[in-house]
């Protein structure tokens, strides 16, 4: 990942825009289907605050009243209160939190299923640029933040602003001239809470983003690890964990430097507080049971303070996750869908490039530059060069993963722009180089778990690519469990098992991308009469890199720095004694220059 390629986690422009009223404004209509359970959590809330606040006057009753007439009876019966009071309010808050952590975790399911739907929507190119962990922390430690918002803190704020306004109500009823100078300080805790939030939030949001990066290259290097292992890249691998999670701890210090600044001048009005009113309880001639109740009070007051300053952290993570969720959702992909998608039944007349030009990076430095071909319907056309060439360029632009700077790309005549992206891609299969197997069995493999296809079509699929000769010897057959990267597997099985897979789909065009170049050469001639079946009558676009694959094909495309520069059979371009016939020549002469029998 070099710093010029990769989208580094800064605050951009889409995400300033974002602001925190507008970030929690777009999670409203998640909720709207739970308004009756909110009610409910609500309603729990008040009950379960309001029993709180009974017990300190029964104390003070217990106090002045009970123990100084002397009246054991009644101070039996107002422990048995307080114990009952304690009870309910157990009680009442278990209910809601069981009913309010149901609700916050079908809100985040609903979320995450929202954001990885739109993820799946975006182009490749989008991809390029954001890593894997950088995606991970998106829908796992952001909706993670978000779920711990709606589950604690929102629920923290709302009980302990009723218990604030319980307290003062109670305190001003019992002795307003105390509760008036103890009120007093109210404003300016509330004001260091405020200043402490405008300083902290872009650091917290700093941090959020940092540990994306952290979680980055710890996926990266952990997936990696058999390569840095491999060629002693140990040190290189912990230089740049290290840098990530320095960049991380600058911005971390100040927050947590900042919360325990906050919390030393909260701690000292506290003591404030307590200290006016054991000084001007008596002076006011207030009980010794009222000034219990203040102090009893006092302590309860500042819990909301405590809780509101632990959960900040909490809140502002959550602020930043939200920004950056709706960040990526508000993202659009580049692929723009037409309004009214033309329908293709499917390849009647074939494929034609017209002056296509394309750059990764929408510059001048072009990987396709002026392509212009045709792939006629049941025949096989190979692209041909060396590494870097184009050749898998043509392809992503085919499936459209990226659309072309110039020129366009039809299917019987209709520019795919104008057709939907899905429908043009069931259309075709594509066997890649590098195999991806998924978690599941060997069936679900090939069928990528598809609904409509049979086992019978499973199997046959193997048969034909005679994967079944591997199958057969399994324990559980095709419902062998898929290993990681499916590495239970050579890397021969698992090629043939990517076989199966374009196979079982039995598509309008086969796309084989250096299909056999990890297929040791018997396994390579056992699957070349089964390929060459399954490509007879069949549109087919095949790189190779070995040109022993091609030699039998319809068109060989010949393609060099992003250019046609020849095309025709083997047999033409061959007497041509052009740049093809070299690369043939090259590959098939043996150590003393003889051509071999390929």
């Amino acid at each position: 990942m070099t710093a010029d390629f990769f989208e580094y986690e800064k605050i951009n422009e889409q995400e300033k825009q974002i602001g925190t009223r507008r970030a929690f404004a777009r999670l409203l209509p998640l909720l709207k289907a739970h308004t009756s359970g909110l009610s409910i959590c609500l309603v729990l809330l008040a009950g379960a605050t309001g029993f709180s606040l009974l017990w300190p006057l029964l104390l003070r009753h217990a106090l002045d009243v009970n123990i100084a007439d002397g009246d054991l009876r009644g101070l039996l019966l107002t422990v048995a209160a307080i114990g009952l009071i304690q009870i309910s309010t157990i009680g009442l808050q278990y209910l809601m939190r069981v009913k309010l952590e149901i609700i916050g975790q079908d809100v985040m399911l609903t979320l995450k299923r929202k954001l990885f739907h739109h993820i799946l929507s975006l182009d490749v190119a989008f991809f390029d640029k954001n890593p894997v962990g950088r995606l991970m922390a998106r829908v796992e430690s952001d909706t993670e933040a978000l779920r711990l918002l709606f589950t604690n803190t929102v629920v923290m704020l709302v009980g302990d602003a009723i218990l604030l306004l319980g307290i003062y109500s109670v305190l001003f009823y019992a002795e307003w001239r105390l509760a008036l100078a103890l009120f007093v300080s109210v404003p300016v805790i509330g004001l260091l809470l405020w200043v402490f939030h405008r300083k902290t939030t872009p650091r917290f949001l700093e941090v959020r983003k940092k540990m994306a990066e952290v979680t980055a290259a710890l996926t990266e290097f952990i997936h990696g690890m058999s390569i840095i292992q491999i060629f002693h890249q140990g040190a290189y691998a912990r230089r740049r964990v290290f840098k990530a999670n320095e960049a991380k701890f600058k911005d971390d210090a100040f927050v947590n430097i900042s919360v325990v600044m906050f919390f030393n001048l909260v701690f000292f009005f506290e003591y404030v507080k307590i200290g006016l009113v054991l000084i001007l309880g008596p002076v006011l001639g207030v009980t010794y049971g009222t000034i219990l109740m203040f102090i009893i009070y006092i302590w309860r007051s500042f819990e909301p303070i405590w809780r509101t300053s632990e959960q900040l952290s909490t809140f502002q993570k959550a602020v930043a996750g939200s920004k950056r969720i709706f960040a990526l959702l508000s993202r659009k992909s580049k692929l723009a869908q037409p309004a009214q998608p033309i329908a293709w039944a499917g390849l009647k007349e074939g494929i034609r490039f017209e002056d296509v030009s394309f750059s990764y990076n929408d510059d001048h430095n072009y990987a396709l530059k002026n392509a212009t071909f045709e792939i006629p319907v049941g025949k096989r056309v190979a692209l041909v060069g060396v590494t870097g060439g184009g050749k898998t360029t043509v392809i992503a632009l085919l499936l459209r993963l990226y659309d072309p700077q110039k020129g366009r790309i039809t299917v019987d005549g209709i520019d795919i722009r104008d057709m939907a992206t899905d429908e043009l891609r069931s259309k075709l299969a594509l066997v890649l180089q590098d195999i991806v197997l998924f978690p599941g069995n060997v069936a679900s493999n090939i069928s990528l778990e598809s609904a409509t296809m049979a086992a019978e079509t499973i199997e046959m699929a193997a048969r034909t690519v005679e994967a079944d000769r591997f199958i057969q010897k399994l324990p559980d057959g095709y419902r062998t469990e898929v290993s990681e990267k499916g590495s239970n597997f050579s890397r021969g099985e698992r090629q043939l098992l990517s076989f199966a897979r374009a196979l079982a789909f039995d598509p309008d065009v086969l796309i084989l991308d250096e299909a056999t170049s990890s297929v040791d050469p018997e396994t390579e001639r056992t699957i070349q009469s089964s390929l060459r079946k399954l490509m007879e009558g069949r549109t087919s676009l095949i790189i190779a890199h070995r040109l022993s694959t091609i030699l039998d094909v319809d068109q060989i495309l010949v393609i060099r720095r992003g250019e046609i520069i020849e095309r025709g059979t083997h047999t033409e371009l061959i007497l041509r004694d052009g740049y093809y016939s070299k690369l043939f020549h090259l590959q098939f002469k043996n150590k003393n220059g003889v051509l071999t029998n390929a």
